[in-house]
């Protein structure tokens, strides 16, 4: 039977739960494709004739890309797992808070992981301190698009509701 949930909505709490679950695989549809691209990317690095030649400071950052890049990875790939794991039971509105809560902690590695790559190429190909700036600057980009944005929004069109 539908709720009347006040959002201009009729949906039960399951219609509701189905709906966020499909909104949610399409976010992750994007995010996953980018970070296992670039995941795969870095995975063949190592194997270059260029990486042994790599300073000790630029191997240690290209470690840590490659592991924040599979977590990020397994944090996206997460919520497919769990769905599967947990389909049938009748627990998808709390499936979708998990998967989100996955998605989320995904989209905090993948910025890790895209700022740390962006470090690793920069040094290599521009001066230590340009390297630190432009790094700087891209980061505070992602952190103006990715989050700062939607929590402005969240907040200012929320509260006027």
């Amino acid at each position: 039977m539908p709720s009347g949930t006040g959002d201009g909505r009729d949906e039960s709490e399951k219609e509701r739960a189905d709906r966020q679950w499909q909104e949610l695989i399409q976010e992750i549809r994007v995010a996953q494709t980018g970070v296992q691209v670039l995941f795969g990317f870095l995975l063949t690095v190592a194997f270059t004739p260029v990486f042994a030649g790599l300073a000790q400071t630029e191997k240690t950052i290209y470690v840590v890309t490659v592991v924040l890049g599979s977590l990020a990875t397994g944090a996206l790939i997460g919520p497919v797992a769990f769905h599967r794991i947990v389909s049938g039971r009748q627990i998808k509105p709390e499936a979708v808070a998990w998967a989100a809560r996955l998605t989320f902690a995904g989209l905090v590695l993948l910025l890790a992981t895209c700022t740390a790559a962006l470090l690793l190429v920069l040094r290599v190909a521009a001066p230590n301190a340009v390297a630190v700036w432009l790094v700087g600057g891209v980061l505070a980009w992602y952190l103006l698009c990715w989050f700062v944005l939607p929590l402005w929004a969240r907040i200012r069109y929320t509260a006027q509701r």
